[in-house]
């Protein structure tokens, strides 16, 4: 039921992301001879510097293009999650009881009430797998701006230590989210490399928290935005990823749940080395969120869509109510994403 990701048999049987391999630098055999002159014939063959970041462009160019031909012929790269799957996660920080509840509840009480939660959406819809995942928000916009004025604080490395043992203890994939503050994504993202590198590891990013276009608002006072090229670069800063360590694709969630939390939504580039999920992000009563998902993410579609139910939030005030699996599966486009907090 579960995906288990093996990204070595992806490459043997496909040779996908080969490395580009770099001419050697010749040298003149005469070189340094008795009848020659040495030091001109090393200026004169002296090979011309190289442009690596003209090279990495085209190395990236070259496995979008193969990876375009191979998911056209065959739907999606190998190993892709989706659409063959529907991810169901538990969101949240595992030090944090007030984010989510992915840190809220004791360890293995919660993975109890998720393990309810992945039969009942497996009960929902038997022709579909569910895979399991937890969503933990690792870098997170602060109430203060920091030394360096960016509004935003990164987990430790022994805690996305931690969060990755839970996920894989659980056979679960992991999501690290990423609220840039005052920050960038250029700036943010890289820090999550290493991570990244690792098959079972994806992301999210969450415009809400983004207000690096927005100077002097703090975290919560106002809700932020990404435009289009910043998710571009997200896309194209994983795709690079995928193809450098021979993964199969990563899956990015988005958060949205008002139309300029995401400006020139048309400009979004797909790659078939990442599948994005753009998803509705709101809280309230089911018919405010059946309309929000209407109006911000199947109006304005880019790839896979994803939708939020909140334990806190959504139940209140009586009678609105949690929605139910088959609530949210009966939306169309029909999510494949799926994320409590």
């Amino acid at each position: 039921m579960f995906l288990k990701a093996t990204p070595s048999a992806f490459v043997a049987a496909l040779g996908l992301f080969a490395a580009l391999a770099l001419p050697a630098c010749k040298t003149n055999p005469n070189e340094g001879e008795n009848g020659g002159n040495a030091a001109n014939d090393s200026v004169a063959n002296k090979p011309a510097p190289v442009d690596t970041i003209k090279l990495k462009a085209m190395a990236m160019r070259r496995d979008s293009l193969k990876a375009d031909s191979i998911a056209r012929k065959n739907g999606q790269l190998p190993g892709a999650i989706l659409p063959g799957h529907r991810i169901v996660a538990f969101y949240g920080n595992i030090r944090s009881k007030g984010m989510g509840i992915l840190g809220r509840e004791p360890k293995d009480q919660m993975f109890r009430k998720f393990e309810g939660v992945l039969k009942e959406w497996q009960a929902a819809d038997p022709s579909i797998p569910v895979q399991p995942a937890l969503h933990n928000v690792t870098i997170t916009a602060q109430g203060t701006a920091g030394k360096d004025g960016k509004w935003r604080l990164m987990n430790s490395s022994a805690t996305i230590d931690e969060v990755i043992s839970w996920a894989r203890e659980h056979k679960c994939i992991l999501f690290l989210d990423v609220q840039p503050g005052h920050s960038t994504l250029q700036a943010e993202l890289p820090k999550l490399e290493k991570y990244l590198k690792q098959p079972d590891i994806h992301l999210g990013i969450d415009p809400e928290f983004s207000l690096a276009t927005m100077p002097g608002v703090r975290p919560n006072q106002r809700i932020g935005t990404l435009d289009a090229k910043d998710v571009n670069f997200t896309v194209n800063f994983l795709a690079r990823i995928v193809s450098e360590n021979h993964l199969p694709p990563k899956v990015l969630t988005v958060h949205r749940f008002t139309r300029k939390m995401i400006s020139n939504y048309k400009n979004i580039k797909l790659d078939p080395r990442v599948q994005i999920v753009m998803h509705m992000d709101g809280h309230g009563d089911p018919t405010l969120k059946k309309d929000s998902y209407d109006a911000y993410i199947k109006a304005e579609p880019v790839q896979y869509t994803g939708f939020k139910l909140f334990y806190e939030y959504d139940a209140r005030p009586k009678p609105h109510h949690i929605m139910t699996p088959s609530e949210v599966i009966a939306l169309k486009p029909s999510p494949l994403y799926i994320q409590y907090q």
